[in-house]
């Protein structure tokens, strides 16, 4: 998984052989000796054993410091051949949509006059860059800008629409709404594993990403990961990174490579003995907590929740059912959800966070056993609060 630290790498293996009269740059002392190893590593190996994605030579994977990085790296991509005399890159999602991400175009403020400089040629990429270390956090938000809901958008001009399948908050399976031309998409797929949803196939999108995290459960290493078919988004992609963080930990990629690794090893084994492997313990261990939690609120009867379709899974060769990393919980009498589990000592994220009504929220349900428990049992515990007041 250890590509793209200071360009774009394709898997294809490619001539490494410097020319006679090039540059050589030995200021940094970037370990990059180690690259041809690490290479070796699981970085696609893991996609082709599970079937979520295509992960041809053609393709390009970009390594980044967890999905808000990836994020941002993406959008700086798509939209930094636009002119910045004219209104920033729309950039929309369908509702309920991941919040902290398109929060952050709102929060960032950007130099736009620098912008405007380099693209007229008045400043060097030098200067930008420059400039673009200086001010630390490294979001070119006035490139872009939130434009809301993907079903109300109804701008002319050029967009970026991000698909988040399975969603989150709320585990559906998700394709693009805007459809119009002069439109970009990006497909976050952070949740496409078999112990979420079914893998009913490889998805085949222009960028797609990834992250650890929610892979493996490793979320403390930080690294995300993009497969890119276009040369030249991936090179800005990796160029967004250089600045804003001066690559990506070695060690992250490093830990990262081999679990990946060790994973993929694991799933290509079979033998009468074996125990089940990452995804099918994943599955189980999910499996058992939605059975507890539909069992609760069908009996409390203040909630809801969604109900998914089964579906054919590629991975597991059966019929499985999406079984989300995070339940969409809402109240049935319109009260404010968050506030409601609040009140018993529950932490959400409530459904306006995500561009929705109040009486939506987010519930994790991947805490440790103990705190799943008691979760279950103070929502066991509403009914009585709600039918006594």
């Amino acid at each position: 998984m250890v590509v793209g630290i200071e360009k774009a790498v394709s898997a294809k293996k490619t001539p490494t052989a410097v020319s006679f009269d090039c540059v050589i740059n030995l200021a940094r002392g970037d370990p990059t000796m180690y690259q041809p190893y690490w290479r070796r590593m699981g970085d696609k190996r893991l996609h082709r054993v599970v079937g979520n994605a295509v992960v041809d030579d053609d393709r390009y994977v970009i390594v980044g410091t967890g999905s808000t990085q990836l994020f941002q790296a993406v959008l700086y991509a798509l939209s930094s051949p636009h002119n910045p005399d004219t209104e920033p890159l729309s950039v929309v999602a369908a509702a309920p949509f991941y919040s902290n991400v398109f929060a952050l175009m709102e929060l960032v403020p950007f130099f736009r006059d620098i912008r405007k400089r380099l693209h007229y040629g008045v400043v060097s990429n030098e200067t930008m860059e420059q400039t673009f270390v200086s001010r630390g956090d490294g979001v070119f938000s006035g490139l872009y800008k939130w434009a809301g809901d993907a079903y109300t958008f109804d701008r002319d001009g050029a967009y970026v629409e991000f698909v988040t399948s399975p969603n989150n908050p709320d585990g559906t399976i998700r394709e693009a709404v805007v459809n119009r031309e002069g439109g970009k998409l990006v497909h976050d797929l952070a949740y496409y594993w078999p112990q979420y949803t079914p893998i009913t196939g490889k998805a085949n999108n222009d960028i797609m990403l990834f992250t650890f995290s929610k892979a493996t459960g490793h979320a403390g290493s930080r690294i995300g990961w993009a497969i890119v078919k276009d040369k030249e988004v991936a090179t800005k992609m990796v160029k967004y990174m250089e600045l804003s963080s001066i690559g990506v930990s070695k060690e992250s990629q490093l830990r990262a490579a081999k679990i990946l690794d060790v994973i993929a090893e694991d799933c290509s084994i079979s033998s009468p003995d074996k125990e089940e492997n990452f995804f099918k313990y994943g599955h189980h261990l999910m499996s058992e907590r939605w059975e507890k939690l539909r069992e609760v609120v069908k009996r409390n009867g203040v909630f809801s929740l969604p109900k998914y379709p089964r579906d054919f899974c590629n991975f597991k060769g059966k019929e499985t059912d999406s079984i989300p990393a995070f339940a969409w919980l809402k109240t049935k009498d319109g009260l404010n959800c968050d506030n409601l589990l609040r009140e018993h000592k529950i932490v959400t994220r409530g459904g306006t966070n995500f561009g929705v009504d109040s009486d939506y929220t987010r519930v994790s349900m991947l805490s440790l056993d103990d705190e799943f428990n008691l979760f279950l049992e103070r929502l066991a515990a509403i009914k009585g609060t709600i039918n006594g007041n």
